[in-house]
C-alpha cells in the first residue's frame, strides 16, 4: 500500500529556537514533535535541525521501499536475463557456435544496413 507524504517545505514547518531545548527541555520539544510529527530547530532563526517522530520517519522510510521496489523488479528482470545469456557463453561449445555464426553469411532480410560515421 503506498504511503502518502505531506512534503511541507522547511519553512512551513513548526520551528524551535535550539535555546528552548534548554528552556523547556526535551521532554517539551518532543510534545511538540508528537503534536506536529516534525519540528526544525533553529539557529540564529535559520534551521538547523529537524526532529522527526518515530511515524513520520517511518512513513518516509516506508516511501523510500515502495519507490525502490518498481526499480528492484525491472533490476532482478535485467539481472536474470544477463546471467542467462552469459551461462550460454560459458558452454563447452560457446566458441564452436560463435565460430559456426560467423561464418555464416549475415541474413539482411533485403535491408541494407550501413555503419554511421
Amino acid at each position: 500500500m503506498p504511503v502518502t507524504l505531506n512534503l511541507d517545505a522547511i519553512a512551513n514547518l513548526p520551528h524551535a529556537p535550539a535555546s528552548d531545548v534548554k528552556k523547556i527541555g526535551w521532554r517539551g520539544i518532543m510534545k511538540a514533535v508528537a503534536r506536529d510529527g516534525k519540528l526544525v530547530v533553529t539557529h540564529h532563526n535559520e534551521p538547523d535541525a529537524v526532529i522527526l517522530s518515530i511515524a513520520e520517519y517511518d512513513a518516509i522510510m516506508q516511501a523510500l521501499r515502495d519507490a525502490a521496489a518498481p526499480a528492484e523488479v525491472v533490476l532482478d528482470v535485467l539481472r536474470q536475463r544477463f546471467d542467462e545469456r552469459l551461462a550460454a557463453l560459458q558452454t563447452d561449445d560457446a566458441s564452436d557456435r560463435l565460430r559456426t555464426l560467423l561464418r555464416q553469411p549475415a541474413k539482411l532480410g533485403g535491408k541494407v544496413k550501413a555503419a554511421a560515421r
